[in-house]
């Protein structure tokens, strides 16, 4: 008997299975300083602790986007290793922040399975659930990734979940003590308060990032992402290392802070496409749109949802007459952050 492991194929999925992933990780301050040299973050909440105790927390919390890709990373060996693609998330909410010395766990149940018509593969949805080292939620989402099949065998009868466009405002949680009653807009880095934005409003965040090689491979690394398609360059016909999406997502983050700077908390994912593979040497910008805006009960803060685009080409541009994304779109993410009033 094998003691290797090559991984779930399509035909391995059935709906109702529930999986718990290895391996714990307790998280430190060396991630947030990783994350912060890979990327350029510079979201003053996650930063500094006096910022973030100014704003009611007992100190700076990890991004939250390192949040998802723990929880995301520890998913792939049982769910994506095999992948051909991540294609999307749905019903995505952070529900608790982290702090160094947290320790993340990760759970996912399949809700969905469709073989694809050239019977090759197939899409499988799950429901990941992170938890810290108290067995509290701190994050759920949606993801449908494409997986190849083992062989030309019967596949699972197709379920598809229906999934909602969007979190609602309602079930957005705001950090408990959070509030931007005396927010610094100084040292957070611009003065824009949300009610400076208007729905409709494309703000193009000017920078751009090309991706080495070696950045990629480092935070895959990081995250614990085992899929082929990121280090195996004859995983795919072409040769290449596919650019793993989180490194994109985080990246058209970090560049959304010019513009966004004060768009502090990202609190809900309402849905998001990767929309054209990335290769290294690519140069991502991004723009982003304002979709809607929300109160809360915390003093001084408000919900902003935005579309965050990732694209090598020109702001403002989504899809073709087609209906189609453009080829230069890497990346189309809807989310709510929280942001001063």
């Amino acid at each position: 008997m094998s003691k290797t492991n090559a991984g779930r194929f399509f035909e391995d999925y059935t709906v109702g299975d529930v999986i718990t992933h290895a391996v714990p990780r307790t998280i430190s301050g060396g991630e947030r300083a990783m994350y912060h040299a890979l990327y350029p973050a510079r979201g003053a909440l996650y930063s500094s602790d006096e910022f973030a105790r100014a704003c009611g927390l007992p100190a700076s919390p990890v991004d939250d986007l390192v949040t998802f890709h723990m929880v995301f990373g520890k998913t792939v060996p049982d769910v994506s290793i095999n992948a051909v693609a991540n294609l999307g998330y749905a019903e995505g909410r952070w529900v608790r922040p982290v702090y160094p010395g947290d320790t993340l766990t990760s759970q996912s149940e399949v809700i969905g399975v469709k073989q694809n018509s050239n019977g090759k593969s197939g899409v499988v949805w799950v429901r990941t659930t992170g938890r810290n080292q108290h067995d509290e939620e701190v994050l759920s989402y949606v993801r449908w990734v494409m997986v190849r099949k083992r062989g030309d065998g019967d596949a699972p009868e197709t379920v598809i979940p229906k999934l909602t466009d969007a979190v609602a405002a309602a079930d957005i949680v705001v950090p408990e003590g959070l509030t931007f009653a005396d927010y610094d807009f100084t040292l957070a880095g611009e003065p824009h308060r949300m009610s400076d934005c208007a729905v409709g409003e494309v703000i193009d965040h000017v920078d751009g990032v090309t991706i080495e090689e070696a950045e990629h491979m480092l935070a895959t690394r990081l995250w614990q992402n085992t899929a082929k398609v990121h280090f195996d360059a004859t995983n795919r016909s072409d040769g290449k290392r596919l650019i793993y999406g989180g490194h994109v997502i985080s990246l058209a983050r970090a560049l959304s802070f010019n513009g966004l700077a004060n768009a502090q908390m990202i609190v809900a994912l309402n849905g998001g496409a990767h929309a054209n593979p990335c290769f290294a040497g690519d140069t991502v910008r991004a723009w982003s749109e304002v979709l809607d805006m929300a109160e809360t009960d915390a003093p001084g803060v408000g919900a902003i949802r935005l579309r965050l685009v990732a694209t090598k080409g020109d702001a403002d541009v989504l899809r073709g007459d087609d209906g189609k994304y453009n080829p230069d779109v890497l990346l189309d993410l809807d989310y709510w952050a929280l942001m001063p009033i």
